[in-house]
């Protein structure tokens, strides 16, 4: 403020000089006070000759407020922006790929994060400051200015210095954070400083007081090569050259691309340690899943009386806020606190049960889709479709049902078919006609079954319908019928070796069969046994018999499945039987009774009655394996793969986006608050801005793409008045161009940032989003802010056989002063990352507020230096 001060103690001295009621002009004012002139857009206030001094004071006032305004509005506008590269960014394809044997479909992100980050997300948060220098340039007839250049030097410093001092002090005491990526944080860091190093080079070494078409070209080429270098260093593709590509794993549970090969693989395979980056990416879905699974317990614990829905969109509520995010979505949460637009509380909540209502609806599809399909129009079938009987029963019937148009009459034939069972010796053959009268849904007929004292075996045979007329077969059209022997106790097994169920089941019961005969009452005890399953954690003991009555076949053994909401599970437990026991008609064992009556029988008719007593089957030990309930394993992959709270961020509709621009939310972490008294004045305040950008079409319409290009049409006509009334506030108190950008214009344009790498270094596991682009941005901001608006201007003097002149002056003095302190900065930060410390944010409050310190105070020595300088007390190049 020494240059204001001074030009208005000059002002009030010539005040003495000269009539009162006039100020000498302003041209005559100290040197320190520059000729104003009109603007691109914006004209000068005029009259700029005999102008008083609280005049003076006024308009400076008035062109700071103003542009406090503008930079809310381009703070605004630019949320939009981000909100357009974010849905560009998240876009998803599907990718087939093998996995045990079989074929799946996996969703893998589009956009390499590294590259998206340097490119689009880099953009999104400097494009004021990019299009202030391209917006200068143009606007002075493509001759070189202050603001522009000075802006981006001086945000870089705010940037890496201030940000990152606020960062580092805001970590709870004790806690750390490190930055996760960190060869592509020292890529970046190093092409940083190099981009300052280049522009002195241009300026004050290769070709002194001009720049080049070739040194323009060339600044800007370094932007992809930066982009490139990013992403070698995040694919590591100088080490693993020859290794194939494939996809990785990230935390939420998006598949991104990645070097290795089988990666896909390794990364979707639980706990597998073949395929890790060096951050161990490949575990991070599995961590992702174990965290809902663990916040669905601990809820399902919290609140008990809530349905299983409930608690499911509570704890994907949970995971969203909680889980990691991009930094375009720290930066609108950030704006739009500051604009009274509260946080995105609510938004999670409505999109958490939309998710989740979405999730449940495509997985009742697929099992509908699944499921066997009835034919449209009249048809007839068998209802049921297997009959059991025993050889003395004489006859049973068989029904057939009638289903769909009951219009008119329908008539179906049905005959028996020999399997197993022969027609003649076990039952007698039976077809004829079945004739369903308008309105009628069901026939049945008899089948007569042959009796006879010879022990056989379980015997079957067939029903079938056939020639239907005036309705279609549906399935089931054949009937199986079974046959079993009454001359025998029967054999007692279980139907199969091995069982498969899911620990949702709750109850599973075990079915025991009868097969070879029904013959009296039968006794057979079993019991649990543990496998990797262990009794009382995984499911309940169990022992004790089951009873068969005399002519039943089948019966269940009751096991109690304890539910662990467990993701990867996978068992097994097994249930043996024992020997089967005749039981007399009061349930004593009548085996040893048996027993002594077969030894008073003769040889052969001692063989014929042994076959008579009950045996154990074949299979009398069956192994359960209990595996995770696939609906809850399906529920948990498609929501943590949609808990990415950054998607929220976008708009569909206009409706949408009025509403939001109309309506006043709380700045607290309560959704349920109302807004405050600040909030609203916050909003009415801002009201302007928000109702003129929601007109920017919703970033739903033409996948992000087209609020991507209006937007950034928009912040570009914003910023240009920005350049005009920055220009004009420093012409009037007497700053130089130079100065009011690295205090003042940086400032403002690094204010939403600010707020976003706070909330972000905060909420994060690790220090990317809010220290990590620091560096890419400084560099992106060199070779597209400056890159682009000197190569166009190079060219334009070199059409005109003419050089494009640049003063080094004040910029390459304050390049060089913040090229020495960020090799600083970054030195200290990749000390921090030493065991004493751990990570570049947090740590020992004494060591927190020393670093925070030491960065804050390199600011600080970067302006008064810079300022110093451009007033010519101490002496540049």
């Amino acid at each position: 403020m020494r240059p204001a001060l001074a030009a208005i103690a000059a002002c009030c001295v010539a005040a003495r000089a000269e009539p009162p009621s006039r100020l000498a002009p302003l041209n005559t004012t100290p040197q320190h006070v520059l000729q104003c002139s009109d603007g691109l857009v914006l004209p000068a206030w005029r009259p700029l000759e005999d102008v008083p001094t609280y005049q003076i004071a006024i308009r400076g006032f008035v062109y700071f407020l103003a542009l406090m305004y503008l930079f809310i509005g381009v703070s605004i506008v630019s949320d939009r922006f981000m909100a357009a590269i974010e849905v560009i960014t998240s876009r998803e394809k599907e990718v087939r790929v093998r996995r045990n044997g079989s074929e799946q479909i996996i969703v893998v992100r589009v956009w390499n994060e590294t590259v998206a980050n340097l490119t689009l997300m880099a953009l999104g948060s400097s494009a004021p400051e990019i299009l202030l220098s391209v917006i200068e340039i143009a606007g002075k007839n493509f001759e070189a200015g202050d603001l522009g250049p000075g802006t981006i030097v001086g945000s870089a410093a705010y940037n890496l210095f201030v940000i990152i001092a606020i960062c580092v002090v805001v970590i709870p005491d004790g806690e750390v954070r490190k930055i996760k990526h960190l060869r592509v944080f020292l890529v970046t860091a190093t092409w940083s400083i190099f981009a300052y190093v280049w522009l002195y080079m241009i300026l004050a070494v290769i070709s002194p007081s001009e720049v080049e078409v070739w040194e323009g070209a060339v600044t800007f080429l370094f932007f992809p090569a930066t982009v490139m270098t990013a992403y070698i260093a995040d694919r590591r593709l100088l080490v693993y050259k020859y290794l194939k590509k494939g996809y990785r794993v990230n935390e939420r549970g998006v598949i991104v691309e990645a070097e290795g090969d089988g990666s896909l693989e390794m990364a979707l395979k639980p706990g597998g340690d073949d395929f890790m980056s060096d951050d161990d990416e490949g575990r991070e879905l599995e961590k992702s899943r174990k965290e809902y699974v663990s916040v669905l317990r601990e809820l399902r614990r919290q609140h008990p009386d809530e349905d299983l829905e409930t608690v499911e969109r509570m704890a994907l509520e949970t995971l969203m806020a909680s889980g990691p995010k991009s930094r375009a979505f720290y930066r609108v949460a950030a704006t739009r606190k500051m604009t009274g637009g509260g946080d995105f509380s609510r938004k999670i909540s409505e999109r958490a049960q939309s998710d989740l209502s979405e999730v449940k609806a495509e997985l009742q599809r697929r099992d509908s889709g699944s499921a066997s399909i009835e034919p449209r129009g009249p048809n007839v079938r068998f209802d049921p479709d297997h009959y059991t009987v025993m050889e003395n029963c004489g006859s049973f019937e068989v029904r057939v049902v009638r289903a769909g148009d009951l219009n008119g009459d329908v008539t179906v034939q049905y005959t028996t078919e020999d399997g197993t069972a022969e027609a003649g010796s076990d039952y007698v053959t039976a077809q004829g006609l079945l004739h369903f009268k308008h309105g009628e849904t069901e026939k049945t007929f008899r089948v007569q079954v042959i009796d006879d004292d010879v022990f056989e075996e379980d015997e079957h045979f067939y029903v079938r319908l056939s020639s239907p007329k005036g309705a279609s077969l549906a399935s089931p059209s054949t009937a199986t019928v079974v046959i079993l022997d009454d001359d025998h106790s029967g054999v007692f097994s279980f139907p199969q070796r091995d069982f498969e169920l899911t620990e949702s089941v709750g109850t599973y019961d075990l079915k025991v069969v009868r097969t070879a005969g029904a013959r009296g009452k039968v006794r057979i005890p079993y019991w649990t046994e543990d496998g990797t399953a262990k009794g009382g954690a995984q499911y309940e003991i169990a022992q004790g018999h089951i009873f068969f009555e005399n002519n039943e076949t089948e019966k269940y053994i009751p096991l109690h499945i304890i539910e662990e909401d467990s993701y990867e599970k996978d068992v097994l437990f097994y249930v043996n039987l024992g020997n089967p026991e005749l039981l007399g008609d009061n349930d004593d064992s009548n085996t040893g009774t048996e027993a002594n009556h077969l030894a008073t029988l003769p040889e052969e008719e001692a063989v014929v009655a042994m076959m008579g007593l009950p045996k154990a089957g074949e299979i009398t030990r069956a192994q359960l394996r209990i595996k995770e309930s696939k609906e809850f394993k399906n529920t948990v992959d498609k929501l943590v793969q949609r808990a990415n709270a950054s998607i929220i961020i976008g708009t569909s509709s206009w409706k949408e986006q009025f509403a939001e621009a109309l309506t006043a939310n709380s700045g607290s972490d309560d959704p349920d608050e109302p807004p405050s008294c600040f909030d609203y004045v916050l909003h009415v305040v801002t009201l302007f801005w928000k109702i003129i950008f929601a007109l920017i079409p919703p970033t739903d319409i033409g996948g992000g793409y087209v609020c991507f290009v209006v937007s950034i049409i928009c912040i570009g006509l914003v910023t240009a008045v920005i350049g005009d009334v920055a220009s004009h506030f420093g012409c009037t108190l007497g700053i130089k161009d130079s100065v009011t950008a690295i205090v003042f214009v940086a400032l403002g344009t690094s204010i939403p940032d600010t707020f976003a790498s706070k909330v972000a270094a905060i909420q994060d596991k690790h220090a990317d989003a809010s220290v990590g682009n620091v560096t890419g941005s400084n560099a992106v901001n060199v070779f597209l802010g400056i890159g682009v608006a000197w190569t166009v201007a190079a060219i334009f003097h070199w059409s005109k056989n003419e050089k494009f002149h640049v003063d080094p002056g004040n910029l390459a003095f304050s390049v060089t002063m913040f090229c020495s302190e960020a090799a600083l900065a970054v030195l200290v930060l990749v000390l921090r990352r030493r065991r004493s410390i751990g990570g570049e944010l947090g740590g020992p409050r004494g060591i927190k507020i020393v670093t925070s310190m030491f960065f804050f105070s390199l600011w600080l020595i970067y302006l008064i230096m810079s300022g110093l300088e451009a007033y010519d007390v101490i002496e540049g190049f």
